[in-house]
């Protein structure tokens, strides 16, 4: 096409939006523009599917409600542009710049091509090529994309940070790599998609749906993830430090709710119905059982990796080699239990109580005997233990390196070989060294 016809296009076109005499609707269906400077034109509900339009200037252009099915995009400069509800089913998007353009309810998901003829299609003959909307390496940034369908897409290594993805259908979509610091995907349909090594630091999630999503070694520094459904998501190696992330129970496999309902039943019937919860080597990570009581339970070799369990009751539980780091202890009870060699990196137990606890006979009665909380050879490397009630505790071999046990109780608890290198143990109350003779 050249440059007058082009203009011709755009004159009739501007004329018919405003409904003038002569004026016609532009139709550039499968039209060559490849390059060309079409900066802050007015193609408003203009029919552009199939057209060649890589390199071109479209910053600041209006695109809206425009037909770009399988048009090809790439790497040209949509800064700024308003496609608001265009249709972009299909497109080729790859290394096209998107900073600030208006994406609200626009349609980019993959699409049919119908051809026919001997040369049609991968196969020739009558048919349809489903074609993948391609959007890797594509720049988002600060870009609106409000309730805009991206089902299916290939978002790889593309930049989004900081642009407003509320409400927006990434079903299956491929995120791999990408980076959406402070993006914000409240709302956000994100069910089987690929996020692995994502960049979500300081994103929000609250009530997204990340179903069978894949977040393996993804950034989730500071997300806000609160209400955030993760039923079988992959959240192998992601850094949640910050995080407002907690799963309810319902997030979880039948078999585990079912433990954890009989086991309530259990604790309040006093174990005359229900059974006590066997949850050995569970997946359990980022689970919410604040103020819950699994006293008596089998948590052992679980991973409760940054699990919310503040004020929960673990009484006399066995948590014997379970992952807990990062982990919410703060204020929970687990007097008597068995934590040895669990690993406790970076939890926070202030103000948590895991002492002794008073041993009674089958008439309910004080038997006189205490049952000391086990946490030999324990790692708790960086932990926050303010004001932790660690009295009568076995601490054997314990790591504390790194460790806050400001105001923490560990009289009468035993220490012997444990290290407290670099800990801060400002007011807490420590028993006599050991005898080496002993």
């Amino acid at each position: 096409m050249t440059p007058h016809e082009l203009v011709a296009v755009l004159e009739k076109h501007e004329r018919w939006l405003k409904n003038k005499p002569g004026g016609a609707r532009a139709n550039l269906t499968m039209a060559n523009m490849e390059g060309s400077n079409l900066s802050g034109v007015n193609l408003a509900q203009g029919k552009l599917s199939g057209a060649k339009l890589a390199h071109c200037d479209l910053s600041n252009a209006n695109l809206s409600t425009a037909d770009l099915f399988a048009a090809h995009l790439t790497k040209a400069d949509l800064s700024g542009c308003n496609l608001y509800r265009a249709d972009l089913r299909g497109a080729h998007m790859r290394g096209a710049k998107m900073k600030r353009a208006i994406l609200k309810e626009a349609d980019l998901r993959g699409g049919a091509l119908l051809y026919g003829g001997p040369h049609g299609g991968k196969n020739g003959g009558n048919g349809l090529d489903f074609v993948r909307s391609d959007l890797a390496g594509s720049d988002f940034d600060d870009a609106s994309l409000t309730n805009a369908n991206l089902s299916g897409a290939d978002l790889t290594d593309v930049s989004m940070n900081g642009a407003d993805c509320e409400g927006a259908l990434l079903t299956g979509a491929t995120l791999m790599r990408a980076s959406m610091k402070s993006c914000n995907l409240a709302r956000a349909d994100l069910r089987g998609s690929n996020l692995s090594g994502v960049n979500l630091q300081g994103a929000v999630l609250r009530d997204a749906n990340l179903t069978g999503a894949v977040l393996v070694g993804a950034n989730l520094r500071n997300a806000d993830l609160h209400g955030a459904k993760l039923e079988g998501a992959d959240l192998s190696g992601a850094d949640t430090t910050g995080a407002n992330l907690a799963r309810s129970a319902e997030n979880f496999s039948v078999q585990i709710q079912q433990a954890l309902h009989s086991h309530y039943t259990w604790i309040n019937t006093n174990g005359t119905m229900g059974a006590r919860a066997d949850l050995t080597g569970a997946e359990l990570s980022h689970i919410d059982l604040s103020g819950v009581n699994l006293s008596g339970a089998n948590l052992r070799r679980a991973n409760l990796t940054g699990a919310k369990l503040r004020e929960a009751l673990l009484i006399m539980c066995d948590i014997s080699e379970a992952v807990l780091a990062g982990a919410d202890l703060t204020g929970a009870i687990l007097d008597g239990a068995n934590l040895r060699a669990a690993t406790l990196e970076n939890a926070r137990l202030d103000g948590a109580g895991i002492g002794w606890v008073d041993i009674k006979g089958p008439d309910g009665q004080p038997t006189g005997r205490l049952w000391a909380a086990n946490l030999t050879g324990a790692k708790l490397t960086g932990t926050s233990c303010v004001r932790t009630n660690l009295r009568g505790a076995n601490l054997a071999d314990c790591d504390f390196s790194g460790a806050d046990l400001t105001g923490a109780i560990l009289s009468d608890a035993n220490v012997r070989d444990a290290r407290f290198s670099g800990a801060n143990l400002t007011g807490a109350s420590l028993p006599p060294p050991p005898d080496p003779d002993d």
